[in-house]
C-alpha cells in the first residue's frame, strides 16, 4: 500500500508558518470555545516544533530565522484563554 505524508499547508506568513509547526508538533493547542491559541508547556512538544524548524523552514527563510520566529510565536502566547472564566481555588 502506497503511503503518503501529509504535507503541511501553504501559509503566506512566517508568522502563519510558526503557528501550523507548533499546532503540528502539540507545543499549543485552541481554545475549543473561543478560539485563542494557548501554549500547553509540554517541553517535549517544544523540542519537536524547534526541530521540525530547523530542519523543514519555508523557502526564502534560514533555519535560524524559523526557530526564532517559532520561539518568538511561543513567548507571545499565554498558557490561559483571557475569556474563559479562571478557576478559583
Amino acid at each position: 500500500m502506497l503511503m503518503t505524508k501529509k504535507r503541511r499547508s501553504a501559509t503566506r506568513t512566517l508568522r502563519g508558518w510558526a503557528i501550523s509547526v507548533l499546532q503540528e508538533a502539540g507545543a499549543i493547542r485552541e481554545c475549543e470555545e473561543h478560539g485563542w491559541m494557548q501554549d500547553r508547556a509540554d517541553p517535549h512538544a517544544r523540542e519537536r516544533a524547534f526541530d521540525i524548524a530547523g530542519r523543514d523552514s519555508p523557502s526564502g527563510f534560514s533555519s535560524e530565522e524559523a526557530v526564532a520566529e517559532v520561539r518568538d510565536v511561543l513567548d507571545s502566547i499565554g498558557d490561559s484563554c483571557p475569556e474563559c472564566p479562571s478557576e478559583t481555588i
